[in-house]
């Protein structure tokens, strides 16, 4: 009902030292710590969620872990287990009415089986925590157990929502009466925008904003050759001569005309490295837009048939390939709807003609390897004209921030979490909603036709992510809750 994980960071913050624009940023990070730390001594910090992998929560963890150990604070992880299959479906259901989706019944038995896996959870995560430890959960599916330890053991205990909405509304009314009886037996809680924190929690909230690790396999540097063989062993691109490393274990697999998956080189090239690219890359989750987006591109490309531009004009709009690309659904355990989700990119996909079908690519990336897929997204985004993030609804979105910090060309719709990112024509361009398919094709069309603008959205994308988004202003938020919070409890 819980295991402990090894974070298996790669960097410490002497890595991050040596590259230069990112030295002030550990100096500072030292320097509030050294002030903070002492609040801390004999404590351990146990960060809890439900899935290792799969997802921006179990990508934020290993640094944040690594880091606040590497500063002297005992951090450490764990992850909730439970077999019953109806809990995530619960909790998924939970998670889209947070976003303003889905029913708001949840069913007579809702709370009975929230209550059950709650107790089994705590009781497996009682056997790692002690009474003097901070209790870190992070979002719905382990709120009930970190609320009943909290009960039981007295600890202090803290709740990270990454999830919600700038809106009430019916759905988010709902979960957040189901939800409120746990949240409100925390000492305080993070939450990602002022606009998500619900009327049962105001005044008791402290606004995080997600990051990124610019030297983790999905956001580091990568020199062409680098890159280029990545995307060979990944078996996105064939290999023309000898690689130096092998291919990967498992590789990326294509959606066929046939509805059969095979390698992604089939029927023919990708062709990311010559062709305009249009990229998403997402959890398949009916709240990432895929199916808008693929109408939007089809748009485009239809367009193409009735307009007046020049050979030269229409050769990138010709030539352009969107790629919607996702994990292999089945290794994301906490998100039973991601089969159905992708069976419905699939169905559209298949219904386009065979022309369409050309210009479209849906892939879905192994996750046997932690590593291997974080270096094919980030491959994928750098081989990327234009990022896209056609959100319904987005927590935050680090899908975005990687992009951004890549130099990307960034189109996203304006769920909320996005709107906090990009700045609209200075970072990217945020489309007028995410179900408004001829205003996705003219965005495409008029980023596509101006590389100027896509050289300029890229530059103060990056400039935007070194400011406000990197793993260094993560942690120092942290440490900064963690200090008040103790401070809190000891003044009570």
């Amino acid at each position: 009902m819980a295991r402990l994980i090894d974070s298996n960071h790669h960097a410490s913050l002497k890595d991050y030292e040596r590259i230069a624009h990112l030295s002030n940023d550990v100096r500072d990070l030292r320097e509030e710590a050294e002030m903070l730390l002492p609040k801390l001594q004999g404590r351990r910090v146990w960060m809890v969620n439900s899935t290792a992998h799969g997802g921006g929560v179990a990508e934020l963890l290993p640094p944040l872990i690594a880091m606040l150990r590497e500063l002297g604070v005992d951090a450490n992880w764990l992850v909730m287990e439970s077999d019953e299959d109806e809990f995530f479906r619960l909790t998924k259901q939970i998670h889209n009415l947070i976003h303003g989706a889905g029913d708001p019944d949840l069913g007579n038995g809702a709370h009975a089986l929230y209550e059950k896996v709650s107790h089994s959870v705590a009781a497996r995560l009682a056997e790692f925590v002690e009474p003097n430890d901070v209790l870190v959960i992070h979002d719905p599916q382990p709120l009930g157990a970190g609320a009943l330890l909290r009960e039981r053991m007295g600890l202090t205990a803290i709740w990270r929502c990454h999830i919600g909405l700038d809106e009430e509304t019916p759905e988010t009314i709902a979960a957040w009466e189901f939800l409120e009886q746990w949240a409100v037996k925390y000492d305080h809680t993070v939450f990602t925008a002022p606009e998500y924190i619900p009327r049962c929690l105001a005044g008791r909230a402290t606004i995080i904003h997600p990051s990124i690790d610019p030297l983790s396999n999905k956001n580091r540097d990568l020199p062409v050759h680098k890159l280029a063989g990545i995307l060979a062993n990944g078996g996105l691109i064939t290999a023309t001569g000898p690689t130096l490393t092998p291919p990967f274990e498992e590789r990326a697999q294509r959606l066929q005309r046939n509805g059969e998956w095979a390698p992604a080189t089939e029927p023919e090239d990708l062709g990311l490295l010559f062709r305009p690219i249009v990229t998403q890359v997402s959890r398949w989750d009916r709240l990432k837009g895929w199916l808008p987006l693929m109408q939007g591109f089809v748009k485009m490309k239809e367009a193409l048939k009735t307009n007046t531009l020049s050979e030269e004009e229409r050769r990138p709009l010709d030539l352009a390939r969107l790629v919607l690309a996702g994990p292999d659904p089945e290794s994301v355990t906490d998100d039973p709807e991601g089969l159905e989700a992708l069976k419905e990119v699939m169905d559209t996909y298949l219904s386009l003609d065979p022309e369409l079908q050309d210009s479209i690519a849906v892939l879905s990336l192994p996750m046997t390897s932690p590593k291997n897929n974080a270096l094919l997204v980030n491959a994928l985004q750098r081989c990327s004209d234009i990022v896209v993030q056609n959100s319904v609804r987005e927590g935050f979105g680090l899908t975005v921030t990687e992009a951004m910090w890549k130099r990307a060309a960034i189109v996203g719709s304006p769920a909320a979490g996005l709107r906090q990112q990009i700045r609209p024509d200075l970072d990217g361009r945020l489309v007028r909603d995410a179900h408004d398919t001829d205003d996705i094709a003219r965005t495409l069309t008029e980023l596509l036709l101006d590389q100027e603008r896509r050289d300029a959205f890229g530059l103060s994308a990056q400039q935007r992510v070194h400011n406000e988004f990197l793993v260094f202003a993560h942690v120092r938020n942290w440490l900064r809750v963690l200090a008040e919070t103790l401070d809190g409890r000891a003044a009570a």
